[in-house]
C-alpha cells in the first residue's frame, strides 16, 4: 500500500491551495503545530477554513499515509472482510475515507463526525472528484465525547481522535466507537508515549467486552512493553514542494511514527493468522539480522537470525519494522 496522496486527493489539495499566500499558510501552520504541542484541541485552533487548508497542507499526507499503513494491515488480517459502510469519527480532512477507499474500493456508504465546521467544509471539498462514497459523505457535526448512540458501520475509524479528547472522556468514547462498530474498528494515534497511553487503555477495555485483536498484538496477554519503550511504528512519505516550504523542511520527506489498534467483532476474522510482529527497525550486523519481536506468548523476544542459515536470512533481509515474521 502505498503512503502516496492518491492522485484525486493531491489534485484536490493543489486545487484548494491555488492561489492562497503560501506564507500566510506556513504562518497558520506554525501557529497550529505549537497549539498542537501544548496540548490545545482543534477546536481552539482550526477556526476558518484558511486554518484548515494549512492543517492539511502540513498534516493531511501524514495522517493518509498511517491511516493507508494500518488499514492495509487490517485488511492483511482478515482477507474476508468487505465493509460496505466507514463511520470516520474525528474525521478531520477526510484522510481516513481516503485510505479507507483505497484499501476497500467497494465501499458504498461514509459518514463523517467532526465537531468542526471547516474541517467538514474542507473534506467535502476535497472529496468532490473522488470516489462515490465520499462525494456522497455523510457530514455531520459532532463531538466524539457526547452520548451516542453513533451510526453503525462495518468499519469505524478513528485516527489521531484521543489524544483531543480528556482522559476522563475517552472511556466512554472508546464505548460509543465499539457499540457503532459491527466489523472491524481502527484506531490510530500519534507514535509517541502519550499515544500508546491512549492505544494501550482502548485495547484493555476492548478486550474486557469481547473484542478480538488482530494487530499490531499478536495476543491478547498484557503488553509487554514497559519503562522507556512503547509500542510504535513508522511510515517515510515524500514531501511535496509547498509541504515543505510549509513546515520549513529542506528534506523531500519526512518519517510519521504512529501506535495503532485493530480490534474486530467476534467471528470477523476468526481464522485470521497470528504471527510475531516486529517491534522496531531490524538491526544488520556481521554474524546475522537482529529482530525484535512481539510474540505469540505476549513476551518480547531478540531474534538473531543468522547467514548462515540462507533460507530465514533472505526471508529476514525483507523484514520491516511492524512487518509479521
Amino acid at each position: 500500500m502505498s503512503p502516496d496522496l492518491p492522485g484525486p486527493l493531491r489534485a484536490a489539495l493543489d486545487r484548494a491551495l491555488d492561489g492562497v499566500p503560501r506564507k500566510d499558510l506556513a504562518e497558520r501552520a506554525a501557529r497550529t503545530s505549537e497549539a498542537y504541542r501544548a496540548g490545545r484541541p482543534s477546536s481552539g485552533v482550526i477556526r476558518d477554513a484558511d486554518d484548515a487548508l494549512a492543517y492539511a497542507l502540513t498534516r493531511l499526507p501524514a495522517t493518509y499515509a498511517a491511516c493507508a499503513t494500518v488499514l492495509a494491515k487490517a485488511a492483511g488480517m482478515a482477507p474476508d472482510f468487505a465493509p460496505a459502510s466507514l463511520l470516520d469519527a474525528g474525521a478531520g480532512t477526510g484522510a481516513a475515507s481516503w485510505a479507507a477507499t483505497e484499501v476497500w474500493p467497494a465501499l458504498a456508504s461514509v459518514t463523517w463526525l467532526d465537531a468542526s465546521p471547516p474541517f467538514l467544509a474542507l473534506a467535502a471539498q476535497l472529496a468532490a472528484q473522488g470516489p462515490p462514497a465520499l462525494r456522497a459523505a455523510d457530514a455531520r457535526r459532532a463531538d466524539l465525547t457526547s452520548p451516542g448512540p453513533w451510526p453503525k458501520a462495518d468499519l469505524v475509524v478513528a485516527s489521531y481522535a484521543l489524544a483531543e479528547i480528556a482522559p476522563n472522556k475517552q472511556a466512554s468514547t472508546i464505548d460509543e466507537l465499539w457499540n457503532a462498530c459491527e466489523g472491524i474498528l481502527v484506531l490510530v494515534e500519534p507514535g509517541t508515549p502519550a499515544g500508546y497511553q491512549h492505544i494501550l487503555a482502548a485495547r484493555t477495555a476492548l478486550i474486557a467486552v469481547g473484542g478480538a485483536i488482530l494487530a499490531p498484538c499478536p495476543h491478547a496477554a498484557a503488553c509487554p512493553l514497559i519503562g522507556d519503550d512503547w509500542c510504535h511504528f513508522s511510515v517515510r512519505l515524500p514531501r511535496s514542494r509547498d509541504h515543505r516550504l510549509a513546515k520549513g523542511a529542506d528534506v523531500p520527506f519526512e518519517d510519521e511514527r504512529f501506535a495503532y489498534l485493530v480490534a474486530a467483532r467476534p467471528g470477523v476474522a476468526a481464522a485470521a493468522q497470528r504471527r510475531p510482529r516486529v517491534l522496531a527497525p531490524p538491526r544488520t550486523a556481521k554474524p546475522g539480522i537482529a529482530l525484535k519481536l512481539c510474540g505469540l506468548d505476549g513476551q518480547v523476544e531478540q531474534r538473531l537470525v543468522p547467514k548462515r542459515d540462507k533460507p530465514a536470512y533472505a526471508v529476514a533481509r525483507r523484514l520491516g519494522w511492524g512487518d509479521t515474521l
